[in-house]
């Protein structure tokens, strides 16, 4: 139960942070995000949710005050549950009300209906505890410090400052915590230095005496630039140029630069052209949650040959796969291997990785659903194209792999296998398993780059991409579509359905969907085939018949 003392600090608090007028906002995938200048009161009151669900969880809880790839004038907030995870679905509604409750006393209202709900109990012998972060943005001080009281303003809560930092090291940091171990920053960058450097010793020797060529990182002038600045000192086998590092008087933040930026317009970053032709570089996104690779074509236009998400989780699920094969051929002991994505990615990926005799299954749209997917596996790959991906491994197969680890130490046989269960280990190590993190993945492409001796080029002819187009539909509703099968197949409004296969049937590798957009009344429309005349066909043609069913006219 709430007493007086915890209702009084709550309302006199939350009377600094009055809500702005006429903004509605809702907790998605990113958190809240919006203008940094109306933010404020969104900021507060989402410290006392972190501190809510610490007292829930009895764990400790982050908050990451960021908004990604999105303008320097946007800022954001989300939390990380106690697996390093994202906030569980199921307290999304209750976060979307306190963000919009119109004022003090009604917000004070709903926090005692839910604490009293979800069975929290204030100034009992757990208190909460918060860690903290932010990116670069100038926007991020003042709003950590409104978090700050919103956690205060929970009795006995700690809010402790973490310092800037990249959104995965939060998360990271958050599941460190929460397993008892240390968890600075410093921690992070040991342990990632450590596991490259494990698998870079790893590498067979035939591949090792070819020197691989520096690598050109993008750092999207965001926090990602300046973190990666302080990995490439602790690794003397890995070359890296960082541009876009957000040193001062460098660049804005995510304008013309970062891994959106890249992935979409497919041209080069700021500070990239004509001189990095055929060179391997890499753009991070503007808090490093997601990465892409990219070379530079030659010719006065600037546009790249990418390697986006949908490359980079069949380069991982090629890797593990050979690590795989070599323990299986010795142990007979079929490790469940599940990669997952989304509709959205590449047909040419999806029946790249089937070809390689993977089991890849499809889930809605949304890291939290690939995510929660990828842990039915003993390791679970997922990735979106937009470079937003991590490899999942189960907690019974790291220890069936620390046990067979230690057989084979004892051992004179089995020196391959030995070597591939060290390499799976090694990865377990350097990949953010609570997040997509650019800065691990970065390093885990380069190593198994090295591994199979592969340039950049030969790594991105491992399938062709199929032509694609994306549009959107402006409809009064967005609610009267619904779908089913990860989204791939309409079930209302009736007859949407079978008009996309009527289309699709023209075209030669034809394949087409549509989907509600989670934030406004748009359809969403994906279509594919094999040449970008043909899918932009096919997208105007399945996009005519949502708007002749949905659309404004249609009613």
């Amino acid at each position: 139960m709430m007493d007086e003392h915890q209702k009084g600090m709550l309302l006199e608090c939350a009377s600094k942070y009055p809500i702005s007028k006429g903004v509605k906002i809702s907790y998605g995938t990113a958190g809240f995000r919006a203008d940094a200048s109306i933010l404020s009161s969104t900021v507060f009151r989402v410290g006392i949710l972190a501190a809510l669900r610490s007292l829930k969880t009895k764990s400790v809880i982050g908050l990451m005050i960021t908004a990604s790839h999105n303008q320097i004038s946007d800022n954001g907030v989300k939390i990380a549950d106690p697996s390093g995870g994202m906030l569980t679905q199921e307290w999304e509604p209750f976060a979307d009300l306190l963000a919009n409750a119109p004022d003090p006393q009604n917000l004070v209202k709903l926090i005692s209906e839910f604490a009293k709900k979800e069975n929290i109990s204030f100034g009992g012998v757990y208190s909460a505890e918060v860690l903290l972060g932010r990116d670069t943005r100038p926007s991020g001080e003042s709003l950590l410090e409104a978090a700050r009281h919103g956690i205060n303003s929970v009795v006995g809560a700690v809010a402790t400052d973490m310092g800037i930092l990249t959104t995965p090291q939060l998360h990271w940091m958050v599941r460190y915590r929460n397993k008892g171990k240390s968890s600075l920053e410093s921690d992070y960058f040991t342990q990632l230095s450590n596991a490259f450097r494990c698998l870079m010793d790893y590498i067979p020797r035939e591949m090792t005496t070819s020197e691989m060529d520096e690598l050109i990182v993008d750092g999207a002038n965001g926090v990602g630039g300046e973190k990666l600045e302080v990995v490439k000192k602790t690794l003397s086998s890995l070359v890296i140029q960082v541009r876009n590092s957000g040193r001062e008087g460098e660049g804005v933040l995510n304008q013309g630069v970062g891994a959106d930026f890249v992935q979409k317009e497919k041209i080069v970053s700021s500070g990239f052209g004509q001189i990095d032709v055929g060179k391997r570089c890499a753009s991070l996104d503007g808090d490093a949650d997601r990465f892409v690779y990219f070379h530079v074509l030659p010719g006065t236009n600037n546009k790249i040959e990418l390697v986006d998400g949908d490359k980079i989780l069949s380069l991982f699920a090629l890797f593990i796969k050979q690590q795989l094969a070599i323990l299986n051929k010795e142990d007979g002991n079929q490790v469940h291997l599940g990669i997952v994505q989304t509709a959205y990615a590449n047909g040419a990926s999806t029946d790249y990785l089937k070809k390689l005799g993977l089991e890849v299954a499809l889930t809605p749209t949304g890291v939290k659903y690939l995510h929660e997917k990828a842990c039915e596996y003993d390791i679970g790959i997922y990735f979106e194209a937009n470079g937003h991906g991590t490899i999942l491994f189960s907690a019974s197969f790291l220890s069936w792999l620390e046990n067979r680890n230690e057989e084979l130490a004892s051992s004179s046989e089995g020196l391959e296998q030995q070597l591939s269960v060290k390499r799976l280990l090694a990865v377990s190590e350097l990949i953010n398993q609570a997040v997509g993190d650019a800065l691990s993945g970065v390093l885990l492409v380069e190593v198994i780059l090295r591994h199979m001796g592969w340039s950049i080029q030969r790594w991105s002819e491992l399938y062709q991409d199929l032509p694609s187009r994306q549009l959107k539909v402006k409809v009064m509703d967005r609610t009267a579509v619904i779908t089913a099968n990860a989204e791939t197949e309409v079930v209302k409004p009736t007859g949407l359905q079978e008009a996309i296969n009527c289309e699709v049937a023209k075209y030669t590798m034809g394949r087409s969907f549509v989907r509600p957009s989670g934030t406004e009344d748009v359809i969403r429309v994906y279509a594919e085939a094999s040449t970008q005349e043909e899918a932009d066909n096919l997208a105007k043609s399945v996009a005519q018949h949502v708007d002749r069913l949905l659309g404004f006219g249609s009613s």
